[in-house]
C-alpha cells in the first residue's frame, strides 16, 4: 500500500511538471482574495443573527455605551471595544477562543460572565465559533454614549436600497462594433467599452463544447460526441448542440444538485443519531423532473410553498400522481433534534430554519436577521418575521401518499354523494326526517373542560389526512352504512363524532429503504389513515379523549414528531376497543399549543367523540351519561324508522351496500410515500421578544414582507395561508423573486452572479456589477413565460459566455476582479461532476434515473452515533453523485473537499477553495485509482495501438486531442515506466498510472 502511494506522489509529481499539464489557475486566485477577506457574507450573518442577539440579551446592560455603569471598563458594543477590552486586557482575540478573555469569562474559567447564572452551552459555543472564524463584524460606525440610537425606518430602508425598487425595462445600450450576437452583449460590450477594454477572443471550439456540456448535463462529452459536434462547421452546431443538451434527462439531474443546494436537502436529521428523513430522496426526484419538463419558474415556486393546496395541481405526464404537493417537502428537509428538553425552543428554531432557507432561495434576503430584533440593516422588521412564522404554525408535516391522493380523492368525493343520496332517500321516507336531539344540556364545568367537540366542529376545521374520517363528523341520529360480522347494516350514529370507515381498508403505503430511524410513530401505520383535530393551548394538562374502537393517539405539542426515547413517550398512547377514554398527561406542556391525531387500527374502528383538558372524573361521567341519554333516543329512532321502512329497509342496505363495494373497486390501495406539508387550523404566531421562545408577546397577523406589500394581513379563506403567501412571492410586482432566479441562472453558468451574494441582496451582500442587465434579464424572463431552459440556452448562446477565458494584462490591470466581464473566468468542477466524469470515463456509469439513494461508502473513519449500519458500494454502485445519499453526520468525504456544502441553510454559492486535500484525495482516494484503472483497460480493450490509445485518453479527459509533445511525453512514459518495472507496454499497471496522472492534471478539473 505504502509503495503504491509512493509511486502514485512520484507520478503526479512527474505529471504536473509536464508542459502541458501546466493550467492556469484563476479558480485559485479567487479562493485566496476570499482567505484575505475580513468576514464573508455569511459570516456576517452568522454574526447577526446567533451573536449580536446574545450580547445584546446578556451583556449590554453592564458593557455597552448605554449601559448606566459600565462595569470593569469594557465594552462588546463594537469590534474595536472588545479588542481592545477593559482592565483586564483585550476581550477577544480574533482566532484564538482559549486565548480570550471572552470566552473565559463566559465559560466561568476565571470571570463568571454573566453573573446572574452561567449561559447554556449552545450558546457558549456560538461565542467560541464566532471567535474561531475570526470575530466578523460589519462594518459600522462604534456605538457613542451620547449618540441617540437610530430608529428602525423601514420605508426609509427600503426606499434607499436597490433590490426593494421595481424591476425597470431597460432599453439594450446601441453597439457599433458587431462584436454581439444578443441583447445581453450589448450590457457587456457598453460597460467594457465605458472603460476602454475589449472582450476576449472567442474560445475555441473545443473548450466551449467542454464548457457547454459540464455547464448544461454536468457529464464530460464523449470522444464520439465530440467527433460529432466538430464535424458540424458554423454557429448552426452550437445551436443545436445546446438544443439537445437541455432536453437531456442529464440535465435535469445536473440543475437538480444547484437547487438541493439552496433548499439544504439531506436525507437524515443530523444531531445525535442522524435519524433518517424518510423519503427526502422523492422530493429530489420531483426538482429533476420538473426542471426537465421546463415547469415556469412561477409555478415551480407555488408548488414548493403551496402544492398540497393549490386547486388544479400538476400532474405526472406518466403515471398521473401528484407532482405539486411533492414540493412542499423542501421545508421539512432540515435538522430535526430528537427529545428536546425546550420544545418550544426547538419549535422556534425549526421554524427559524424554514423562514431563513425559503427567504434566501425565493427571495435572496436573511429575513431569518430579524427573529430577535428588526433587522440591523434590511428594509425587514421582527414583525415580517413573526408574521412569516405563522403560516409554519398553521402548517404540519406529514409522509403523503402522493401516488394515489389525486386519485382517491376523486373516489372519497363519489363516496360522499353516494352516501347523501342513501341518507337522503332514508330521511325523505319518514314524516320526521332527522334526530331531534333532547338529551340534556352540559354542565358549566364540563363545556368549559371540552377543547374539541365534534358536535360542534365547523367543515372548515376538520381535518385528515386522507379520507377515511369522511368529508364530515357523523352527527347523532345520521344513519350510515356499517360491516358487522361481515354483514352490512344500516346503523345510526349514537353520538356525534369524527368516524372511521372501513371501506379505505387495505391502504399499502410504501417507504423507502429505513437506515435510521427511532422515531416512535414511524411503527404505525398512519400515512393517509389520520384524524387531526384543531389545535388548542394545553391549560391543565390531563388531556382525555371520549373514543370507541382501537388504535393510537398522539398529541403533537409545537409540532414535534421525533419522538425516540422516553423524554417525550407520554404523547403517544394506545387505544384500547372496550376502553371510552384514552388519557394523556401533558401537564409537562401546560401553555403549549398541540393537536391530536388519531389513527385506528388496521381493519379496527375508531370513533372520536370529545376531546377534554383537565376534566374531573364528575366530568367525565357526565358526558358519558349525556352519551348514554343521547344513544338510548337514538336506538328508539333507529327503531321506529326500521318500522316505517319495512322491507324497503332490507333492499335499501343491499343497494347501499352493493354500490359502495363497486366503488371499493375503484380505490387506489397501494402508494408510495413522500414527505409534504398539510394544511391545519389557521394561525397567527406570537413576537418572541428578542427571539425568546419563553418570552412570547403580541400576535403578529400573516402577511408578506411589509417592504413588498405593506403590513396589513393577508386575507386567508381558511387555513394556514401559503397558498396567498405563494402568490405574493410570484407576483409580477415582487422585486426579488425572478431577480434572484435570473441571477442564480447567471452566477451557475459563469462562476459568479450579477450581484455576487447570490443569497442575499441586502445591504450586507454585494451590489450588482450590471443593474440595468440583472433588470433586463428578469424582464425577458417573465415575458418568455419563467422557463429556467430557455434563459439558459440565451445566455450560453451569448458571444459573453463564449469568450475565452485568456486575457490580457492589461485587462487584469483595468478589471482585477474580471467584475465587467472582459472575459470568461475559469470554473472549477464541483465534487459531484468530478465523480460523475470519472464514472464516464471508465465506463461505469449506471444512467438509471429515481430512487431511493445508494447508500454513502463509509471509510474506517466515519464513525460515530447514528453510523448506518451497512456502507454503501465504494463506486456508489455507478449511479450519478447526486443519486448517492446525503447524511448529515456521515457525508462523503470526497464531495466535502471539493466544497459541497453542509446541508444546514441555504448555500447558493459554494466556496470554491483549492487545497492540498484536493490533490490528496485524486491521488489516493481508493475509487479514484479503481475507476481510473477502468479507463486505462477501456483503453486498451479499444485501441491496440499505443499512440491512438493516448490521444482517445486525451480526448475523453480533456474533450481534445493530444498534442504531438504531449504525445511524445505519455509515449516515453509508457516505455521507461515498462521497462523500469520490467512489463509488456501493454500492461494495465503502467496505463492505469498514466490515466490517474490524467485525472490528476488541473485540466481535468477545470473549465477554461
Amino acid at each position: 500500500m505504502g509503495d503504491a502511494i509512493g509511486r502514485n506522489c512520484g507520478l503526479a509529481c512527474w505529471w504536473l511538471m509536464g508542459v502541458f499539464l501546466i493550467a492556469p489557475c484563476e479558480a485559485a486566485d479567487v479562493a485566496s482574495a476570499q482567505l484575505r477577506d475580513l468576514a464573508s457574507p455569511e459570516e456576517l450573518e452568522f454574526f447577526e443573527k446567533a451573536v449580536r442577539p446574545l450580547l445584546v440579551e446578556h451583556c449590554y446592560e453592564c458593557h455597552s455605551t448605554k449601559s448606566e455603569k459600565l462595569q470593569a471598563g469594557l465594552l462588546v458594543d463594537s469590534r474595536a471595544s472588545l479588542l481592545e477590552g477593559g482592565d483586564s486586557g483585550a476581550a477577544v482575540v480574533p482566532g484564538d477562543v482559549d486565548g480570550s478573555l471572552f470566552i473565559e469569562a463566559v465559560r466561568y474559567e476565571s470571570y463568571e460572565m454573566p453573573p446572574e447564572g452561567k449561559l447554556a452551552d449552545a450558546e457558549i459555543q456560538t461565542f467560541e465559533r464566532w471567535i474561531e472564524m475570526g470575530a466578523p463584524w460589519p462594518e459600522e460606525a462604534a456605538p457613542t454614549a451620547s449618540a441617540a440610537r437610530p430608529e428602525f425606518d423601514l420605508e426609509d430602508r427600503r426606499n434607499q436600497h436597490w433590490s426593494w425598487q421595481p424591476i425597470q425595462r431597460v432599453a439594450p445600450p446601441h453597439e457599433h462594433s458587431g462584436w454581439s450576437r444578443d441583447e445581453i452583449d450589448q450590457f457587456v460590450f457598453a460597460r467594457l467599452d465605458q472603460e476602454g477594454l475589449q472582450p476576449a477572443p472567442d474560445a475555441d471550439r473545443h473548450v466551449l463544447m467542454r464548457r457547454l456540456y459540464f455547464d448544461l448535463i454536468g457529464l464530460p462529452p464523449t470522444p464520439a460526441q465530440a467527433a460529432e459536434f466538430l464535424a458540424q462547421p458554423g454557429p448552426h452546431a452550437v445551436t443545436e448542440l445546446v438544443d439537445k443538451l437541455l432536453v437531456s434527462e442529464q440535465f435535469g439531474e445536473h440543475w437538480a444538485r444547484h437547487w438541493l443546494d439552496l433548499v439544504r436537502y439531506a436525507e437524515s436529521r443530523g444531531h445525535e443519531f442522524d435519524n433518517d428523513a424518510p423519503n427526502a430522496y422523492q422530493y429530489r426526484d420531483y426538482v429533476i423532473r420538473a426542471l426537465n419538463a421546463d415547469v415556469p419558474y412561477d409555478q415551480f415556486v407555488r408548488e414548493q410553498i403551496a402544492g398540497d393546496l393549490l386547486p388544479q395541481p400538476r400532474l405526472n405526464r406518466e403515471s398521473g400522481f401528484n407532482e405539486s404537493i411533492l414540493g412542499t417537502g423542501f421545508w421539512h428537509l432540515g435538522e430535526w433534534v430528537h427529545s428536546p428538553v425546550d420544545i418550544r425552543k426547538d419549535e422556534s428554531d425549526r421554524f427559524d430554519n424554514m423562514i431563513d432557507v425559503m427567504s434566501k432561495t425565493f427571495l435572496g434576503v436573511t429575513v431569518a436577521c430579524a427573529r430577535c430584533h428588526d433587522h440591523k440593516f434590511d428594509a425587514i422588521s421582527t414583525a415580517d418575521y413573526y408574521s412569516l412564522s405563522g403560516f409554519l404554525q398553521s402548517s404540519d408535516y406529514r409522509q403523503v401518499r402522493f401516488e394515489s391522493i389525486e386519485h382517491n380523492a376523486r373516489v372519497a368525493d363519489e363516496l360522499n354523494e353516494l352516501d347523501a343520496k342513501y341518507r337522503a332517500i332514508i330521511e325523505s321516507s319518514i314524516e320526521n326526517s332527522g334526530f331531534i336531539d333532547q338529551t340534556p344540556k352540559l354542565s358549566d364545568d364540563a363545556a368549559a373542560a371540552i377543547v374539541v367537540d365534534y358536535e360542534a366542529v365547523e367543515p372548515i376545521d376538520y381535518l385528515q389526512d386522507g379520507f377515511i374520517f369522511g368529508g364530515h363528523p357523523r352527527h347523532a341520529g345520521e344513519p350510515g352504512l356499517t360491516v358487522t360480522g361481515g354483514e352490512p347494516t344500516i346503523q345510526f350514529s349514537r353520538v356525534s363524532a369524527a368516524v372511521s370507515d372501513r371501506f379505505w381498508d387495505g391502504l399499502e403505503s410504501v417507504s423507502g429503504p429505513v437506515t435510521s430511524d427511532k422515531s416512535s410513530l414511524a411503527k404505525i401505520p398512519r400515512s393517509g389513515r389520520t384524524l387531526h383535530t384543531p389545535s388548542f393551548e394545553v391549560r391543565h394538562g390531563n388531556v382525555a379523549a371520549r373514543v370507541e374502537g382501537r388504535g393510537h393517539v398522539f398529541a403533537c405539542v409545537d409540532s414535534h414528531r421525533m419522538v425516540a426515547g422516553p423524554l417525550h413517550g407520554e404523547v403517544i398512547r394506545p387505544i384500547k376497543e372496550k376502553n371510552a377514554w384514552v388519557e394523556l398527561d401533558l401537564s409537562r406542556y401546560i401553555g403549549h399549543r398541540v393537536h391530536l391525531e388519531f389513527t385506528p387500527a388496521v381493519d379496527a374502528d375508531l370513533k372520536v367523540s370529545a376531546v377534554t383538558d383537565g376534566a374531573t372524573t364528575e366530568v367525565r361521567k357526565e358526558l358519558d351519561e349525556r352519551a348514554k341519554t343521547l344513544g338510548d333516543a337514538v336506538t328508539d329512532f333507529e327503531s321506529e324508522v326500521r318500522k316505517r321502512l319495512g322491507d324497503q329497509w332490507e333492499s335499501l342496505t343491499a343497494d347501499w351496500a352493493k354500490e359502495r363495494e363497486q366503488l371499493s373497486d375503484q380505490v387506489m390501495r397501494r402508494s408510495e410515500l413522500a414527505i409534504a406539508m398539510i394544511d391545519g387550523d389557521g394561525e397567527d404566531d406570537h413576537v418572541l421578544i428578542r427571539g425568546n421562545s419563553a418570552k412570547p408577546g403580541d400576535l403578529e397577523p400573516r402577511h408578506f414582507l411589509t417592504a413588498i406589500s405593506g403590513s396589513a394581513p393577508i386575507e386567508i379563506p381558511q387555513g394556514s395561508g401559503r397558498l396567498q403567501l405563494a402568490e405574493h412571492i410570484t407576483a409580477a410586482d415582487n422585486p426579488l423573486t425572478r431577480r434572484v432566479i435570473v441571477n442564480r441562472i447567471w452566477h451557475y453558468l459563469f462562476g459568479r452572479g450579477i450581484v455576487p451574494t447570490t443569497d442575499d441582496f441586502g445591504v450586507l451582500g454585494q451590489l450588482p456589477t450590471h443593474p440595468e442587465l440583472l433588470d433586463y434579464l428578469a424582464t425577458e424572463f417573465a415575458e418568455d413565460g419563467q422557463s429556467i431552459q430557455r434563459m439558459i440556452r440565451r445566455i450560453v448562446l451569448s458571444r459573453t459566455y463564449q469568450m475565452a477565458s485568456n486575457t490580457t494584462p492589461a485587462a487584469v490591470a483595468a478589471d482585477p476582479k474580471n467584475l465587467l466581464w472582459h472575459h470568461r473566468p475559469i470554473k472549477r468542477l464541483e465534487g459531484e461532476t468530478i465523480r460523475d466524469a470519472l464514472l464516464v470515463l471508465s465506463g461505469r456509469l449506471d444512467a438509471t434515473m429515481y430512487g431511493p439513494s445508494v447508500p454513502v461508502y463509509l471509510t474506517s473513519f466515519m464513525d460515530g452515533r447514528g453510523r448506518p449500519p451497512h456502507s454503501g458500494p465504494l463506486d456508489g454502485a455507478g449511479r450519478r453523485s447526486i443519486y448517492t445519499a446525503v447524511r448529515r453526520n456521515f457525508l462523503s468525504p470526497f464531495m466535502t473537499t471539493f466544497d459541497a456544502p453542509t446541508p444546514f441553510s441555504t448555500m447558493g454559492r459554494r466556496n470554491v477553495s483549492n487545497v492540498p486535500a484536493q490533490a490528496l484525495i485524486l491521488m489516493n482516494d481508493p475509487l479514484v485509482v479503481e475507476l481510473a484503472r477502468d479507463w486505462a483497460a477501456r483503453g486498451i480493450q479499444q485501441f491496440p495501438q499505443p499512440r491512438n490509445r493516448i490521444n482517445w485518453m486525451f480526448q475523453s479527459a480533456f474533450a481534445r486531442p493530444a498534442s504531438a509533445q504531449e504525445l511524445q511525453l505519455a509515449a516515453d512514459y509508457i516505455d521507461a515506466q515498462s521497462a523500469a518495472r520490467e512489463l509488456d507496454t501493454n500492461s494495465l499497471d503502467v496505463w492505469a498510472d498514466l490515466a490517474h496522472a490524467l485525472v490528476n492534471a488541473k485540466e481535468f478539473i477545470y473549465i477554461p
